[in-house]
């Protein structure tokens, strides 16, 4: 009875978080944005997230000018599906609605090479990768083990070692990404204007003033303020109030 209970609970959530995404798109193509936007966020209200929803959410706010809620949900869809080639480019649009413009300082070196490979998925689907490779692994052993003639058995046993170089390759990336998302802390700036201060007092001196929209990487914390870095490297405090993170 309680499976059935179970499952009946599971369905209705999925159907219920399937409406609210259709009620959604159906509210956007009318140009009602803000409705269109308490129906997406039901569906987040279900623990239902994924990068085609932050990113119709961005693209609500986007509609309506507001900067700072379009770009911060741009990036939580990056956070998701990293590469994609329509979240950048609606992510780019956004960016010109912005009044800074700081420029960022490219990573160079080998560190960069290794970042651009394993950026390529998220961490989530890394680790899919290495179950299919370890999959295939123990089909071909299984392969190797019951072939009759020399010929299948050399082709299954370098198959063999093609997959275990291919399993390291990928758990090292999951590894790798994993340990990248939870270093790297975004953050996107919703205060209409806010200073960053040398410390972290309000007395502090002004090292420059931030508007809404800004991205920044938080490094630490100290009571109401965080200390962050600029994509140009510029780093300082600022209230903590001032900004959202992108992986919260």
């Amino acid at each position: 009875m309680k499976k059935i209970v179970y499952i009946f609970l599971i369905l209705t959530q999925f159907l219920f978080s399937q409406n609210g995404f259709e009620k959604g798109n159906e509210l956007y193509q009318k140009g009602n944005y803000n409705e269109a936007i308490k129906a997406y966020e039901s569906v987040l209200a279900t623990k239902k997230q994924s990068a085609e929803l932050y990113f119709n959410i961005g693209n609500c706010y986007y509609k309506m000018n507001k900067v700072a809620p379009a770009i911060y949900n741009y990036e939580k869809a990056l956070v998701l599906e990293p590469n994609d080639k329509e979240i950048l480019n609606n992510l780019k649009f956004a960016h010109k609605l912005q009044i800074d413009e700081i420029k960022e300082v490219p990573k160079v070196g080998f560190e960069k090479l290794i970042r651009d490979f394993t950026g390529t998925f998220h961490f989530n689907t890394w680790a899919w990768i290495s179950v299919v490779f370890a999959l295939l692994f123990l089909l071909f052993f299984v392969g190797y083990y019951f072939s009759q003639t020399t010929v299948l058995k050399r082709i299954f046993f370098i198959g063999m070692f093609a997959l275990v170089f291919l399993l390291l390759i990928s758990i090292s990336s999951a590894i790798f990404e994993k340990k990248h998302y939870l270093n790297e802390r975004p953050a996107i700036v919703f205060a209409e204007m806010i200073p960053v201060k040398n410390e972290p007092r309000v007395s502090g001196s002004d090292i420059v003033v931030l508007h809404e929209g800004t991205k920044v990487y938080v490094l630490d914390t100290l009571e109401n303020w965080k200390k962050i870095q600029l994509t140009d490297g510029t780093e300082g405090w600022i209230d903590e109030s001032a900004i959202k993170g992108v992986k919260q």
